[in-house]
């Protein structure tokens, strides 16, 4: 009989009893030991689990977007997917791990993004064998540069000499990089877990009111005012852009940018027609216009001014120049460079093609419209279903031609009141306003840099924060070119801004330019780091940006007694930390 505890019902109870019925003893010991086999049984191992890290390197957030979809789909591939910025890790700490996907971007002159540079500088020199690391990298670039993706070929090229094993080859990507991601993140996960069980998910319904709206699907928004920003007698044409977002769906946060995508101007489209020997009627039909007029697909789809070697490369296989390939040979990089800075694609017609080309090989030389990210220049709580921008028409001769920036100067000419723009908003986590309110800000915006610091001011006003605000402004003249004047003075007068500090730098002989002005209260613009101020930089990346990081760094010598070394090391510190950040194009 089972005892009365035994944990069973009363006819689970009665089963058991009448099947123990006429046992015997031997009998009833054989069948209590198979029973007790399974609770001590071993269960098979189960096939060790695939780890990978993914690293990425960004200036603008498109790198650390394309590494939190990596990890995503490395997720449903059953991966386990570890996502990191370079900006925290050291290069030894790659030993660790088994297998590595990378995705980094370059800018400026082969640069590496700014929170990669401490990674990349010590990576180069990092001598420890990688034998045990599996990689892959996915770079991307600007094809308008000559230094294309040079950070992710580095990268590559560093961790192949190093020992470590090639996943997949590397992906060089342009701005339009959607299609080679999708590509080389399939390839790579299939090498990498060839036998593992995709899972499926069910997509995440998106939340009610949220539109997707991005590269391919913009928002057509409307046009709401276009005001030059500069009074009569300068040399600069600042315009202010008012757009709506109404039904669209789309937010941003202060230090965010907008994607706009711009229309080329009808005398650029005309002049490359007559240089081609076309007349625009033409159909032609590639993968990034589908099929449609010459004409239409040079006004709306395709990059027509851009020159670069992939462009020329093109341009000679099409129509064979000795000319042409001598300037493409890897021994006249120096001369290349020359031949492609301050022209455009019609003055290489003009000079390799002078009989013309057929439309289809016009349209297969020119990549897809890249779309042009401005800093946002509002906040969305002071300016509801609006988004702002602080444009730069940019305009110039170059060997004998005039030229104009594509984009800025559709948005000063062509975008008028009523009218509809093209754009998406762009997510940018490196350039935030601290969390907390109370946290003292220091904002350092020349020219057009000024925009996402008028988001700040605006911003922390709206919501009463307490901290402190510091800005630092320049540009050329007092009288004609100090943009948000009457905005700044109002912020000064109601306390939402403590201090401003401005560099006119045509107003006297010698030039004054915002650095000069931050050594000059580098006293105080000390006291307000230790405080814990945030520093932010927008701007110029060429010279201006350099200018301000060397003037921060006497800063800190200067009035915090420190070496050079010590300095520079404080201020890895604070970008680390997130209270040094720059938005810098």
């Amino acid at each position: 009989m089972l005892p009365a505890h035994a944990p069973f019902s009363e006819s689970a109870r009665k089963l058991i009893e009448t099947a123990l019925v006429g046992l015997d003893v031997t009998q009833r010991a054989w069948l209590s030991g198979y029973l007790a086999a399974p609770l001590g049984a071993v269960a098979a191992p189960a096939a060790p689990a695939v780890k990978a890290l993914i690293l990425y390197g960004t200036e603008s957030g498109n790198s650390e977007k394309l590494a939190d979809r990596a990890a995503k789909e490395a997720k449903k591939k059953g991966i386990t997917a570890t996502v990191k910025n370079m900006s925290d890790i050291a290069p030894a700490d790659l030993k660790k791990h088994s297998n590595l996907l990378v995705l980094v971007s370059t800018w400026g002159d082969g640069e590496p993004p700014d929170g990669a540079t401490k990674f990349y500088k010590d990576f180069m020199v990092f001598e420890e064998k990688l034998s045990g690391l599996s990689f892959s990298v996915c770079a991307l670039g600007d094809t308008s540069y000559e230094k294309f993706c040079q950070t992710g070929k580095d990268i590559d090229a560093k961790l192949e000499a190093l020992g470590a094993k090639r996943i997949a080859p590397r992906q060089d990507c342009d701005v339009d990089y959607e299609d080679a991601f999708t590509s080389w993140l399939g390839t790579t996960l299939a090498a990498l877990a060839p036998t593992t069980i995709t899972v499926i998910e069910a997509p995440a319904a998106a939340p009610a009111g949220v539109a997707s709206y991005g590269l391919k699907n913009p928002f057509p928004s409307e046009v709401l005012e276009n005001i030059l920003l500069n009074g009569k007698g300068t040399a600069k044409e600042t315009i202010h852009v008012e757009l709506s977002l109404a039904n669209s769906g789309l937010t941003y946060e202060p230090g965010d940018a907008l994607a706009v995508i711009p229309q080329n101007a009808s005398d650029y489209v005309s002049d490359l027609l007559k240089a081609a020997k076309l007349q625009g009627d033409e159909e032609i039909e590639t993968k990034a216009t589908g099929k449609k007029s010459l004409a239409e697909a040079l006004t709306y789809d395709l990059d027509i001014t851009g020159l670069s070697r992939s462009v020329l490369t093109k341009l000679h296989e099409a129509s064979p120049n000795p000319k042409l390939a001598a300037l493409l040979d890897e021994s006249a990089k120096d001369q290349l460079k020359d031949y492609n800075y301050g022209r455009e694609i019609i003055d290489a017609i003009n000079d390799f093609a002078p009989n013309g080309l057929p439309a289809q090989t016009l349209a297969g030389l020119l990549r897809k419209m890249p779309p042009r990210l401005y800093s946002i220049a509002s906040s969305l709580l002071a300016h509801p279903d609006e988004v702002h921008l602080t444009v730069a028409a940019v305009r110039y001769n170059s060997h004998g031609r005039d030229r104009k920036g594509v984009a800025s100067t559709y948005l000063a000419d062509a975008a008028h009141t009523g009218q509809s723009v093209n754009v998406y908003t762009h997510t940018n986590k490196n350039f935030r306003l601290p969390e907390n309110g109370d946290t003292p800000v220091i904002m350092v915006g020349p020219g057009t840099g000024i925009a996402p610091f008028r988001a700040f001011v605006e911003h922390r006003a709206e919501l009463g924060s307490q901290g402190k605000n510091w800005l630092f402004f320049g540009d050329q003249r007092y009288m004609y070119d100090f943009l948000y004047q009457l905005e700044w003075q109002e912020h000064l007068k109601n306390g939402t801004l403590n201090r401003l500090d401005v560099a006119f730098s045509r107003d006297q002989p010698e030039k004054i330019y915002v650095q000069q002005r931050i050594a000059e209260k580098g006293k105080d613009l000390y006291a307000w780091l230790q405080e814990g101020a945030h520093f932010y930089v927008c701007g110029d990346a060429s010279r201006m940006a350099a200018d301000v990081h060397e003037a921060l760094t006497q800063v800190y010598i200067n009035h915090g007694g420190l070496t050079r070394e010590a300095a520079e090391s404080e201020l890895e510190a604070l970008k680390k930390a997130k209270r040094y950040q720059r938005d810098v194009y």
